[in-house]
């Protein structure tokens, strides 16, 4: 099938030196987490059929391939991120059959699909973990067992560990405790990955979202961690663990094989710093096509659920950092929003200013070097919600959060702003496609509560509306397919220091003009003169894009509250 796609080549050899064209680097990305996409069966859980009902929504925003998050059979404790069967489709959210269908007509609309790959731990419900109970063989070391627990901490618990009465033993878990973590020490637990990953392959898919995958080596014994580590205690021993870049290569040639060349793999890394993002795509293992990196996301918070201020100048300063990766051989995922994180237009923009934030939110981050990822319903402005009660949560790290703070003494008026603030519940409520019940996501009481604002805050709202944020995408959608220099051009960030505008200048040799990417983040308004080496002159400038009427032009920029524009300065 032909796609739309101007280049089909390897995605990077040994050496670490990246193909300058590719795919994945001209393509947007979107973001769908099935369950809260559009439920068409009326249980209140989006599904399969859902989505493809929305294909031609997706082929009307101009997107290019979508990330499935986990649709595979699952108990649910982690939405889908606890895996009970890799070849079976969770039956809340559809069957093979449908995924088939949802596949084919993607594809006949020229938009790739990637799936959500879990394999760094399964669910306890796995046969291969109840198996391993049993100390049945060969299943009884899949997992990590101990007879007494070392002092690691889990991401979603205080232990690492936890008791199974049956085997007794403690067994690993670096999420919650209904995520046991996969051995892969054990060369047929790897076997048995990567027969997965080639199966799904076959099936015509166009690559993997890998979830977590930096933490599938251990060091070898499990030691004790370092209580004073900034991380979780044990982080040293299983982030970039000493095996990781072996076990990538064996996935490169064993799993991904020779459909390598013709897909896209995205490895979400824990903790990731920028010389271990360029070693894992290309310079020490190969199994990679790109990152997702989040330091960005620990910009307005501490360590758990502790927030702190932030400065525009250190968001310059981390994603610069992060820029200069991609002259080494890295390429980036760019984002704001995902499933994992609270709303990226409630922590980087303003909702007070919902339509302008929202376009500058995303014009900025369009802007830099990588190819962005748009999560369900940034499109439109969602934004975080309230919460009254703390049974309106699902998502199970604010749940264990919230017990422990109940432990200790807390009613939940106490910490229902840092709940608010920073739940992933904030990303997983329904899309809202329009004013009706439910907000059109389904014709039964939704899994989750739907946020307040959907009477005015929807696709059939926004859809053809002159100024609306949906329209506003479709326009930077179409400028990154249209223009080489937004996708490969080399990145410069001006004025560093500056604490409300955000600055890029972007430049590609074979092109006779650069783009000069200009972002206000503050309701207040001021000039601003760009720190260009050549003054230019209004008849050397044209707007590629702004999100207001009649942008100023350079030299002198009098810019509205979130106002942001792109330029073209013509040679």
């Amino acid at each position: 099938m032909l796609l739309r796609y101007r280049v089909l080549v390897s995605n990077s050899d040994t050496t670490g030196v990246v193909a300058d064209e590719n795919w994945w680097k001209e393509a947007v990305f979107y973001q769908i987490y099935p369950r809260s996409f559009n439920d068409t069966d009326g249980d209140g859980v989006g599904d399969l059929g859902g989505i493809r009902a929305k294909v031609d929504y997706l082929d009307y925003l101009g997107v290019d391939c979508v990330w499935l998050n986990p649709i595979y059979a699952s108990p649910g404790v982690d939405n889908g991120y606890d895996i009970a069967d890799y070849r079976t489709i969770d039956p809340t959210i559809g069957d093979m059959d449908q995924w088939e269908r949802l596949l084919e007509e993607l594809h006949n609309h020229d938009i790739r699909l990637i799936m959500d790959l879990v394999i760094n731990h399964t669910s306890d419900q796995h046969m291969w973990f109840q198996q391993s109970r049993d100390e049945t063989e060969p299943y009884a070391d899949y997992y990590y067992w101990q007879s007494e627990p070392n002092n690691w901490e889990s991401h979603f618990e205080d232990s690492a560990w936890s008791y199974d009465e049956k085997r007794e033993a403690y067994y690993l878990h670096l999420f919650a405790d209904a995520q046991p973590d996969l051995n892969w020490e054990n060369p047929t637990v790897r076997d048995e990955l990567y027969d997965i990953v080639s199966w799904w392959l076959e099936r015509g898919i166009d690559g993997f979202r890998m979830d977590v995958i930096n933490v599938i080596s251990k060091a070898h014994g499990l030691p004790d961690g370092d209580p004073e580590t900034p991380s979780l205690t044990g982080s040293e021993h299983f982030i970039n663990g000493p095996r990781m870049h072996e076990y990538f290569n064996e996935l490169a040639d064993d799993g991904l094989g020779s459909y390598n060349d013709d897909i896209v793999t995205v490895g979400e890394c824990a903790e990731i710093d920028p010389e271990t993002a360029v070693d894992v795509t290309g310079r020490k293992s190969n199994a990679l096509d790109m990152t997702i990196f989040f330091e960005h996301m620990g910009l307005d918070r501490n360590e758990g659920w502790e927030s702190c201020e932030w400065s525009l100048s250190e968001l310059k300063s981390i994603m610069q950092k992060w820029q200069e990766t991609t002259e080494d051989g890295a390429w980036l995922s760019l984002y704001h929003s995902n499933h994992d994180q609270p709303r990226g237009l409630s922590r980087f923009g303003d909702e007070e200013y919902r339509y302008r934030s929202a376009t500058m939110v995303a014009t900025w981050l369009h802007g830099h070097r990588g190819s962005p990822f748009v999560y369900q319903g940034e499109e439109i402005g969602m934004s975080n919600v309230s919460f009254e009660s703390p049974a309106q949560l699902r998502d199970v790290w604010a749940k264990n959060f919230w017990k422990r703070q109940e432990r200790a003494g807390k009613d939940f008026e106490q910490v229902r702003d840092r709940i608010e603030e920073f739940s992933r519940d904030n990303a997983r409520t329904p899309m809202q496609w329009n004013d009706e019940p439910n907000a059109g996501f389904s014709d039964s009481e939704p899994w989750i509560d739907v946020a307040d604002d959907y009477e005015t805050v929807n696709v059939a709202a926004q859809r053809g509306a002159e100024r609306s944020v949906l329209e506003y995408y479709r326009k930077l959608i179409r400028l990154r397919d249209e223009d080489d220099v937004i996708t490969y051009g080399d990145f410069e960030l001006l004025a560093p220091e500056h604490e409300q505008v955000y600055a890029i200048k972007r430049s590609l040799q074979s092109a006779d003009y650069t783009l000069l990417i200009i972002c206000n983040f503050a309701a207040e308004p001021l000039t601003f003169e760009p720190p260009l080496s050549v003054d230019l002159a209004a008849e050397d400038v044209t707007v590629a894009l702004g999100n207001e009427p009649d942008p100023a032009l350079p030299p002198i920029l009098e810019l509205r509250p979130y106002e942001s524009a792109i330029y073209r300065l013509h040679d």
